[in-house]
């Protein structure tokens, strides 16, 4: 068989197993309209075994061939799509899969769920854009230069803005119909404090901070004692960084000024040699949710907890590394046009006071190289109606940079 008839007939796996998880989807819905909290279904596989014990046996060199060429040649959305679902066929193809396929700072590209929680490449950003529904309240960030006329743009992430009493929460999923904190999609959220002048905002993930042992509190046992509710979703948020922006008491023209204190990120990460923590899984339900078969299943549960205070409990912050914090790259003022400039090298094309880049703030007695101090490690900027480009390095994830950049939408009249 040769290299394109197996990539054509995995295409035509992956259609077949994408219809039946729509149809798994569409019923699990319909359900949901009695039940407020369903366990996600686990049943969203094919029936022909045979078909899959065809794959299955594949002598293990003819299977690391494959799976390179298919990883090698297909290096962007939608097609890339056809990696992802490598990793479905069954125990040996994903773990083989898993083998080829790098992180987004080692290859520059983003293949599996995980990988918007994996620091971005060090040396060129990932370059995405967001758009904005004013109508149902969300934002959708799909990878690409800008909107393509297809409309084939891949969703990486998408944000719904939930007013309350006495914040505004901006809740992060995998996909754009369903924001449910329940849910197996839920990655975490992003929280304007309580602060009626909106300058102070909280990141939550959704999944403890990697490296970092945590215990089960009597709260979330107290949550799953319901059956309704899959023990496996994490249904809990660890705080991994602040934002706030500075306030403009006197009025004066100019951008906004902004701080992200990233306490999941160390600042030893941009230092010579140093590494940022890069989780390799989601909790199990997450991993659920994107495979097709049982054997993608993990044997052990993940548990996930939360100290009071939504936040990693105190315990944990002893002895902890210096965080990394972030700060806007201060504009120059041009006299012709009469507005503040930065060089967003042809990606941002409409002024906004949403428009930034941010750098590190950096000591000069710091061992940091100077080509790191400068470095623009995230960028977001208006290049249209509701349409906003992202632009992230290493040592921010997407989801990260995501939650920075949704920051910006939030209605801030005490900074401008």
């Amino acid at each position: 068989m040769s290299f394109k008839s197996i990539i054509r007939e995995l295409k035509e796996m992956k259609d077949g197993i994408g219809s039946i998880s729509r149809r798994g989807v569409e019923g699990k819905n319909c359900r949901n309209r009695k039940k407020s909290h369903i366990a996600p279904d686990q049943a969203l596989f094919p029936s022909d075994s045979n078909q899959q014990s065809q794959w299955a046996n594949l002598p293990p060199e003819l299977l690391l061939d494959i799976v390179r060429r298919v990883e090698e040649s297909e290096t962007s959305w939608p097609a890339r799509a056809v990696v992802v679902f490598c990793a479905s066929v069954c125990r040996s193809w994903r773990e083989v899969t898993k083998e080829i396929v790098k992180t987004p700072e080692q290859c520059g590209r983003l293949t599996f769920p995980i990988s918007l929680k994996q620091p971005g490449p060090r040396d060129f950003p990932i370059q995405c854009f967001i758009r904005r529904d004013g109508a149902t309240a969300q934002y959708l960030l799909f990878s690409g230069l800008m909107p393509s006329e297809d409309g084939s743009n891949k969703l990486l992430l998408a944000a719904r803005k939930v007013r309350r009493a006495t914040c505004t929460d901006f809740v992060i999923s995998l996909v754009a119909n369903d924001f449910s904190r329940a849910s197996s999609t839920y990655v975490g959220k992003l929280r304007q404090v309580s602060n009626f002048l909106g300058t102070k905002f909280s990141m939550y993930d959704s999944q403890p901070p990697c490296g970092i042992a945590v215990q089960p509190t009597n709260r979330m046992s107290r949550r799953f004692h319901s059956k309704q509710v899959s023990p496996r979703v994490s249904a809990y948020n660890y705080r991994i960084g602040t934002i706030s922006y500075e306030l403009n008491v006197l009025r004066t023209r100019g951008p906004r000024r902004m701080n992200c204190i990233m306490d999941s990120i160390p600042f030893s990460s941009i230092e010579e040699g140093g590494t940022a923590p890069t989780p390799s899984s989601f909790p199990q339900s997450l991993e659920e949710h994107f495979s097709s078969f049982p054997d993608l299943k993990e044997k052990e549960p993940v548990i996930c907890s939360e100290a009071p205070g939504l936040s990693v409990s105190p315990g944990l912050t002893m002895g902890t590394p210096e965080p990394l914090v972030l700060k806007n790259k201060a504009p120059r003022w041009h006299e012709q046009l009469q507005c503040w400039c930065l060089n967003f090298k042809g990606r941002v094309t409409v002024a906004s006071v949403k428009n930034f880049q941010l750098v590190a703030a950096i000591d000069p007695t710091q061992n940091v190289p100077a080509a790191q101090q400068e470095k623009v490690i995230l960028q977001f900027g208006k290049i249209g109606k509701d349409i906003f480009t992202m632009d992230y390095h290493y040592p921010l994830s997407a989801f990260q940079a995501f939650a920075i950049c949704l920051s910006s939408f939030d209605t801030k009249p005490a900074c401008e």
